[in-house]
Parts: C-alpha cells; sequence; structure tokens
C-alpha cells in the first residue's frame, strides 16, 4: 500500500511539473507562431481571427516536436521541487532509494511517449493538415496541385492560361516515366494530348524524348525532343510532402506505399516513421539523463542554473540528432541507425549514470 501510495504521488508530481513546462513552451510557440501568421497575412484582408485560428491548429504539431525537450526541463524542475521540500530524505527514511524514484518516473515517461505518439501526435497531424489546407488558399501556389496515389504522381497545373493535367507512373531523380499530359482550356475544352515513355523535369522547361502529340481535331505527330512549360520541376515535387508532420501514422504509411509503387524516394518518409516508433525510447532516455543528472550535482545553484544546462543539453541533443539523420539521408549509414544509433549512445551515458547512482 505504502509503495502504490508513494509511485502515485511521484507520478502526479512529475506530470505536474511537466505540463507547466509544457504550458509555457505552448505559450511560446503560440506568440512566435502569431507574429509569423500575421506577417504572412499583412497585406491580405483576413482579419485578426483567422491567423490566430491558424496558430492554434499548427501549434500543436510544433509542441508535438518539442516534447523531448519539456520533458527533460520537466524532470529538472520535479527534482528541484524535489530537493526544495527536502522530500528525498523523507523518501528514504521509509527505504526508498534513487533507483526506485527513477525507475517510476523512467515508466511514466516510456507510457506518456506511448500516449503521445499513438493519441496526440495524430490529433496534431489532423490540425497541421487543416493548417496547410487553409493556409495555401491564400498561397501563390494554390492553384497548383500533386498528389501521389496507387496510380502514379498527378499534377495538376496552369500555364499561359491553360490548365495541365499531369499523370506519370514513376519517377526518379529528375525524371517522369510514361508520361500523359492533357492540355485543356479554361473552359475546360481539350485542345491536346501529350505522351512521352521519359520526361527530364530537374527544370520547369520539361524535356520530353520522343512525344507524341495529339490535337483535339485528331491529327498526331512525334517530336523527338519536345520543350514543355511547367510550373513544376524535380525540387518543387521533391517537397510536395516535405512536412510530413501533417499526416496521420496511417496516412505515412499509405503514402510510403504510394511512393513505392512509382519508385519515389521514401528516405524521408521511412526516417519520420521510424522516428515515432522510437519515439516512447526517446522521451524516456531524455527523462532518465535529465534526471541522473539532477542527482549526481550539487543544489545549492539557482535555478537558472539548471535551465540553462536543460537548454544547453537540448540543444547538444538536437545537433547530434541532425547529425546521424543527415548521414542516413545521405546513405553514409542505415536509415534505422540513423534514428537509433543516437538513443542507443545516450543509453550508455544513462546506464553509466544508473550504475553511479545505484552505488551511492
Amino acid at each position: 500500500m505504502i509503495l502504490k501510495i508513494y509511485q502515485s504521488y511521484i507520478i502526479n508530481k512529475f506530470l505536474i511539473c511537466t505540463f507547466k513546462v509544457a504550458f509555457v513552451f505552448f505559450g511560446l510557440v503560440v506568440i512566435m507562431s502569431l507574429f509569423e501568421e500575421i506577417s504572412f497575412f499583412s497585406e491580405v484582408d483576413v482579419g485578426i481571427y483567422f491567423p490566430v485560428i491558424l496558430v492554434l491548429l499548427n501549434s500543436f504539431s510544433i509542441l508535438n516536436q518539442l516534447f523531448p525537450f519539456i520533458f527533460l526541463i520537466g524532470a529538472q524542475f520535479f527534482f528541484i521541487n524535489f530537493i526544495d521540500s527536502n522530500e528525498f530524505n523523507a523518501f528514504k527514511s521509509y527505504g526508498l532509494s534513487n533507483i526506485k524514484i527513477l525507475k517510476v518516473i523512467t515508466l511514466t515517461s516510456f507510457i506518456s511517449g506511448l500516449i503521445i505518439v499513438t493519441l496526440f501526435y495524430n490529433f496534431s497531424a489532423l490540425l497541421k493538415f487543416k493548417y496547410i489546407d487553409l493556409k495555401n488558399a491564400y498561397s501563390n501556389d494554390s492553384r497548383y496541385l500533386a498528389s501521389v496515389t496507387e496510380n502514379g504522381l498527378w499534377i495538376k497545373d496552369e500555364y499561359d492560361e491553360q490548365v495541365y493535367f499531369v499523370n506519370a507512373e514513376k519517377i526518379s531523380l529528375n525524371k517522369l516515366y510514361n508520361v500523359q499530359i492533357m492540355i485543356l482550356d479554361n473552359n475546360f475544352s481539350l485542345i491536346e494530348k501529350i505522351f512521352s515513355s521519359e520526361v527530364n523535369i530537374s527544370k520547369n522547361e520539361w524535356l520530353m524524348t520522343d512525344a507524341i502529340i495529339s490535337k483535339g481535331d485528331g491529327k498526331t505527330s512525334k517530336i523527338n525532343n519536345y520543350v514543355f512549360y511547367s510550373n513544376f520541376n524535380y525540387q518543387k515535387i521533391n517537397n510536395l510532402y516535405s512536412d510530413l508532420s501533417s499526416l496521420t501514422f496511417l496516412g505515412l504509411l499509405k503514402l510510403r506505399k504510394d511512393y513505392q509503387v512509382i519508385d519515389y524516394s521514401v528516405t524521408d518518409l521511412s526516417i519520420h516513421i521510424i522516428s515515432l516508433y522510437a519515439y516512447p525510447f526517446y522521451l524516456t532516455v531524455v527523462t532518465i539523463l535529465s534526471s541522473i543528472i539532477m542527482m549526481n550535482i550539487r543544489h545549492q545553484k539557482p535555478k537558472i542554473f539548471y535551465i540553462s544546462g536543460g537548454i544547453i543539453i537540448s540543444v547538444l541533443i538536437y545537433y547530434i540528432n541532425f547529425f546521424f539523420i543527415a548521414l542516413g539521408k545521405n546513405e553514409q549509414i542505415p536509415l534505422a541507425l540513423s534514428i537509433w544509433l543516437p538513443i542507443f549512445l545516450l543509453s550508455i551515458l544513462t546506464l553509466i549514470g544508473v550504475i553511479k547512482l545505484n552505488e551511492k
């Protein structure tokens, strides 16, 4: 009974500290995002409420990316409160060691990570998708659409007062394969169809190999190297789903399957999916690392010292992750290793700390 009471007390206090830190982070995200949205709509008459709505839709997705650092700083505040209230000595008088306290925090972080990935992430992704959908209506590229389905790559384009519908079976670096293009006027009457087995899309001037052009009146011609002008190029298409946080977990899996059908690169997509699998472990290791540091340093220093230390550790962890992910994207190391190796290295550091803590 005593064990259950102490576990409940630690869990509640840890989650309250973490929630307070999350609330502060959320407030900062809202304020910074609001300035950005107001600047974006400075020349558009949308009223003040629309940017505020967009900020709220987008802020949860940003907060999701900050949770590892929120838990890190939350653990610091948890131990600061524990130390200030002299609760460590009270627990030790009941025979509860630092290791037992750490176990409760560790399990709480892992379960919280699972909840964040399965519920909060998908919730934030739905809001992010709505945010992008609403904001795109005011973007210069709102007339240009592209999507990947099991039937290949589809593009709706508008150029020189004409409407283009493009379908390609496969895509690789700077090239589309088995391309069909329908060109319509503004009244959606067919002007001509273009077929090509291979199209170079490195620039906005597409170079089509052995293009077969079928006019609306039925006349057909063949041009070996035909130049087709578009608002799209490979780089623009490659950035279509750069913001993967707008897709739910099931949406990510479906998109990866569709990408594989057309031989499109799934590197960024796979890294994002693997990161979600690793997220609870990452959150847990970061929390343990913060806890061990707090248990092993002197506690007579001002709170700003701990907060500054937490921010520095967060920045270091961020750049370590960024470095390994960059190696994965450049295919210097396997994709899975680029995500799990930083977690493994942090785990070794925490394991050393736990061993030393157990010796105390």
